[in-house]
């Protein structure tokens, strides 16, 4: 097992008097990959920290777990399979990565074909999913096509019905299509919906509604058995897991929408972060430094949240998507060996949009007694067209807010308008926010979330987690199930 007592002993810094001590901390804690400028300055990292972390990542063989992982040797080890959503962008091992573009090949094909009227006179895309099946192409959907799209686009992941109705509301059965995004293709929450479609289209006056259904899966059988023709299946390997799918067929939705091209950009930046993260040393690695900075805060300042702020509305689902990654992938107790970890694994990930919650939840961040790390994102070209001094003001104030938590304010007399300071935030600064960018600011948080899950020496690529809550479910839902006196009771006055 690691050792982590040199880590341990670190000290935080006053972030003022680490300026202070070295004028070339900007320039060594910062950089720029993929169209994006990484800033770590304002983090306690100091080389001293960098050091021990590289030492660590040495004793837990963060290089050639790297290695293992772009050559598709079986990683993922409760589950005995390889990890192979790099492969998607076609970064790795050749033989999975021909696999991965044969199945891309297969999705524009379709692609092609519903464009030329294949299925009829399609106008709506409703994709149903869940998790990673659903938050991925929501995410690219909404951040990139704000302006007239192809298609109109519905993600629907909520069981609660009303979640259906609304976009039937919008939504003509005659002219839509329906995507069925599950890996396992009997995913309950997507299953129930898919149905739901189904009906709506048949009540719609679609005579043949399973020919409007394109089936997104690792499952193709499963598919084909509950009604997908064998030509409207997009199958995906089943070593892609589910947060990390947005690069396979479960990306339909936006390549449809979007267009190709810029599905290739999405991949294209991706594979760009992957080339960075696979050959640069770790001093210079942003996704290591990232796991190193969330690792300072967890390990060495106990902070148990990690806040995410978007100052730019088209990434508003960019907080709610790193939840999954982050909390799903790195959310555990065990070791790899099946032991306790015995520290703090994956910290509680969090956050908005700016400059909505500057009037919400930063007044804890300022003067509340939990330290809470934040990253800031924001975009160099503005998305809309108004005056300029919208932009600005918006940018002015993602950099204010990150030089107040730094600086904060003392007032010995009166407390309550006193500002600790030396509050941490790293800034990521996007020139523009396009399909490539975008691919490469994802593909960083999922290296990143490996990092840190090697160095801790867990297994990032499992979710059992999930599981328990979805097995009582089921048994409740067939009138069964050893529940305890208040879920008993629930369930009586819910449903008699």
């Amino acid at each position: 097992m690691a050792d982590w007592s040199e880590i341990e002993a670190l000290k935080r810094t006053p972030l003022t008097q680490l300026f202070a001590d070295d004028p070339d901390r900007l320039s060594k804690y910062s950089a720029d990959v993929a169209g994006i400028h990484f800033d770590w300055s304002k983090t306690h990292l100091t080389d001293d920290g960098i050091k021990a972390f590289e030492r660590l990542a040495k004793a837990c063989d963060l290089a050639g777990k790297r290695e293992a992982l772009f050559a598709g040797e079986v990683i993922n080890t409760t589950e005995d399979r390889a990890v192979t959503h790099t492969m998607e962008r076609g970064e790795g091992n050749k033989d999975d990565v021909v696999v991965a573009q044969g199945y891309h090949a297969r999705m524009r094909a379709l692609i092609d074909a519903i464009e030329q009227g294949a299925l009829g006179p399609i106008r709506n895309i409703l994709h149903v999913g869940i998790g990673g099946s659903a938050l991925g192409p929501d995410l690219l959907v909404d951040a990139l096509g704000r302006e007239e799209t192809r298609y109109e686009v519905a993600i629907v992941s909520n069981v609660d019905g009303q979640a259906l109705e609304e976009v039937f509301k919008r939504f003509d059965p005659t002219a839509t299509l329906l995507a069925v995004a599950s890996k396992t293709f009997t995913t309950t929450e997507t299953m129930m919906n898919a149905d739901s479609v189904i009906a709506w289209m048949q009540e719609g006056g679609v005579e043949d509604p399973y020919g409007r259904v394109v089936a997104l899966t690792a499952s193709p059988d499963k598919a084909i058995e509950w009604g997908v023709d064998e030509t409207r299946v997009l199958p995906f390997a089943d070593t892609v897991g589910g947060r990390y799918s947005l690069w396979s067929s479960i990306g339909f939705p936006a390549a449809i929408a979007l267009g190709w091209d810029a599905f290739s950009e999405l991949l294209e930046g991706a594979a760009e972060m992957d080339r960075h993260f696979r050959l640069a040393a770790l001093h210079e690695n942003v996704p290591a430094l990232a796991a190193f900075t969330d690792l300072f805060y967890t390990q060495v300042l106990h902070c148990e949240t990690r806040g995410v702020f978007c100052y730019d509305e088209r990434l508003r689902l960019l907080p709610s998507y790193l939840q999954q990654l982050e909390m799903e992938s790195n959310g555990k107790g065990a070791t790899l060996d099946g032991k306790p970890v015995g520290r703090p694994t994956a910290a509680i990930t969090w956050g908005g949009v700016g400059t909505d919650q500057q009037h919400a939840v930063f007044q804890l961040l300022h003067q509340g007694t939990h330290v809470v790390p934040l990253e800031f994102i924001g975009v160099i070209e503005p998305g809309d067209t108004l005056a300029e001094d919208h932009h600005k003001a918006l940018l002015t104030s993602m950099f204010a807010q990150g030089a107040a938590l730094m600086k904060g304010k003392p007032n010995p007399d009166d407390l309550a308008r006193a500002y600790p300071g030396d509050r941490p935030s790293t800034t990521l600064l996007l020139d523009d926010l396009d399909a490539r960018t975008l691919g490469a600011l994802i593909a960083y948080h999922e290296h990143r979330v490996f990092v840190n899950g090697v160095l801790l020496g867990i297994n990032s690529f499992d979710q059992f987690g999930v599981e328990l809550g979805k097995e009582m479910a089921k048994a409740a839902a067939k009138g069964g199930g050893d529940f305890d006196v208040s879920t008993n009771d629930l369930l009586k006055r819910a449903f008699g």
